[in-house]
């Protein structure tokens, strides 16, 4: 599974930003894709994630200012974040796990990581 981060930028205080995690390769296998994000001198964080039956979780802080959404029809997850804070800043990645059966019967799981796309948020 390959990921394709996209939509970062600068914006101000209060401004919003989509973000797109496009997943090309076994699509068929992810599970659950998540978006992360790393500020400077901080350890990466989960943000949001939701899984392929439709199942979502945010964190705290995000939890409604953040939307993140799925297309099936184009193997993207979307992260539409509104009411940005400087806080938000940071380097956003998406991650997708996996999870199939091989011929030879065994369960394998993974996870794969796209890119970071970087948001900054001005005060």
């Amino acid at each position: 599974v390959q990921l394709q981060a996209s939509g970062g930028g600068l914006v101000q205080a209060g401004g919003s930003l989509r973000l797109s995690c496009a997943a090309s390769g076994s699509t068929s296998t992810v599970r659950t894709t998540g978006w992360y994000r790393q500020a400077p001198g901080k350890q990466r964080e989960l943000v949001a994630e939701i899984s392929s039956g439709g199942n979502i979780k945010y964190v705290d802080f995000v939890k409604g200012r953040f939307t993140i959404s799925r297309d099936n029809a184009k193997s993207t997850v979307n992260l539409l974040m509104n009411s940005l804070k400087p806080e938000d800043t940071a380097v956003y990645s998406c991650k997708a796990d996996t999870f199939r059966v091989t011929d030879g019967g065994e369960y394998e799981v993974a996870a794969y990581w796209g890119q970071g796309t970087q948001v900054t948020v001005s005060s």
